[in-house]
């Protein structure tokens, strides 16, 4: 898999925006409010230089899950010691690990495989937040009209 594929992938996803950062970096949201990204693709050092993305052709693939499916993959809350410039190795994210996030430089096919799944899983989550944050604010609208 090459950094332009996963991006394909990821936008194919419906009702997905991105925002491209100066150095390069992608950021993909559910909707229109683009507030929280559920997943971004960086290739370069610019947000941090664990994974040595300076190299040429290397990228790292971050994907935001869930409490229970980070703890499934990392029953050690992600405290162990990872090499972060290792290819096609699921990890914690170096900096948000602590936030539920999960790392993938340079994925294989069989790899992004499972990454399918956990973008799928963090895709649903940004949707669902989305919905939620128009209930609330249809909600709020009605409260504002006028009764009589």
């Amino acid at each position: 898999m090459d950094e332009e594929s996963v991006a394909q992938y990821i936008l194919a996803l419906p009702d997905v925006r991105f925002d491209t950062s100066p150095d390069g970096a992608r950021f993909f949201f559910y909707g229109e409010e683009k507030m929280f990204p559920f997943a971004t693709l960086v290739n370069s050092d610019a947000h941090d230089q664990v994974s040595n993305l300076d190299r040429p052709g290397a990228f790292r693939l971050n994907i935001g899950v869930s409490r229970e499916t980070f703890l499934s993959l990392f029953p050690d809350k992600g405290s162990a010691d990872y090499d972060y410039t290792a290819a096609d190795v699921v990890m914690p994210h170096p900096d948000y690990g602590r936030l539920f996030w999960v790392c993938i430089v340079n994925p294989s096919e069989a790899t992004f495989d499972k990454a399918r799944g956990l973008l799928g899983e963090a895709y649903d989550a940004a949707r669902a937040k989305q919905a939620r944050r128009d209930e609330s604010e249809r909600r709020r609208e009605g409260e504002q009209e006028p009764r009589g």
